[in-house]
């Protein structure tokens, strides 16, 4: 049982926080198929204070998706505390996450992200602040370092515990390494045995083979799945049996994974719009797709797919031709 502050998780593996991606519903069906928590899409600090609509919408939590938390970024101790309070009202989440991991360009240049883990004590004084505002859990998640010469990921997570953070979330790459290359799993194992709360584990864990063999190599209590998710949620409930010491379960039959994408896809439209469900579906349907002989030419359909009327012809389509070649 891992245990962050007051919050007990049901399972080992966790939904990584993925901007673009873990919105409530595909949340929602890696919950369904297993993922002991969730986070949301980082979310920006200032623009939170801003009372901006759109930032507000990202921190959308149905009431039934708990344990979940909600994560904020930015680089002002006092607009981080703020945001904090802010998203929490907002979402109704368990936990207060803080991303000092992110290494996009964007997020960098304005000192936010992994630009923090250059910045140790501005960091410290950012939880610290976020610590004092809130009556949740916080957890922060980081990267191995900012580059190859800057690998201190150890001291920086005990600077977060130390600063009053209940979990840290490590991903075993730089910054400039993005995701790139293989993740550095023995730095995760460093950090797991230099603090005494609990440490996620994060990078290379794209199959539910993967995701144990983290578990197990860094002596981590969970894990987070990120791109091993994509089109796969039952990598969780895989995992978790593997992790038991049971058979790992079948992918179910490509017509049902293609009924749950539609699924999630019809959720999406539900709470916002048919467009933008849409949108989204071009890039998660052909992720559903993934290593499915002869399937390029729904995956092109898919990527261009514009009402919920066509999403579902085209995967009735796809589900009874693919599955019998």
């Amino acid at each position: 049982m891992v245990t962050i502050g007051t919050i007990e998780l049901d399972g080992a593996f966790t939904l990584a926080p993925m901007a673009g991606v873990t919105d409530f519903a595909f949340r929602r069906i890696c919950r369904e198929c297993g993922a002991a928590f969730s986070t949301t899409e980082m979310v920006s600090a200032k623009a939170l204070t801003y009372r901006d609509r759109k930032t507000k919408d990202l921190c959308y939590i149905p009431r039934d998706e708990h344990p979940v938390s909600v994560q904020i970024f930015g680089h002002e101790p006092d607009v981080m505390a703020e945001a904090a309070v802010l998203a929490l009202d907002a979402s109704g989440a368990d936990i207060l996450d803080i991303n000092m991991g992110c290494p996009v360009n964007k997020v960098v240049k304005s000192g936010d992200g992994s630009a923090l883990m250059k910045d140790p004590d501005l960091a410290s004084r950012i939880i610290r602040s976020v610590v004092d505002a809130v009556s949740v859990p916080v957890t922060v998640k980081i990267r191995k370092g900012f580059d190859g010469g800057n690998v201190n990921a150890v001291e920086f997570a005990k600077m977060c515990e130390d600063s009053g953070a209940s979990a840290v979330a490590v991903h075993g790459r730089t910054r400039v390494q993005m995701y790139q290359g293989r993740a550095d799993w023995d730095i995760i194992r460093e950090v797991q045995k230099a603090l005494s709360i609990p440490v996620i584990a994060n990078g290379d864990a794209l199959t539910a083979e993967e995701a144990v063999h983290l578990l197990h190599y860094t002596g981590c209590p969970a894990a987070m799945i990120g791109r091993g998710s994509f089109g796969n949620p039952w990598i969780f409930q895989q995992a978790e049996a593997m992790l038991r010491g049971e058979k790992c379960p079948e992918l179910p039959l490509l017509s049902s994974r293609l009924d749950t994408a539609v699924r999630q896809i019809t959720m999406l439209a539900e709470q916002t719009s048919e467009h933008y469900a849409c949108l989204q579906a071009r890039h998660h349907l052909p992720w559903y797709l993934h290593g499915v002989p002869h399937s390029g030419p729904y995956r092109q359909r898919f990527a261009k797919v514009g009402s919920l009327d066509e999403l579902q012809e085209i995967a009735h389509e796809a589900g009874n031709r693919l599955s019998r070649q």
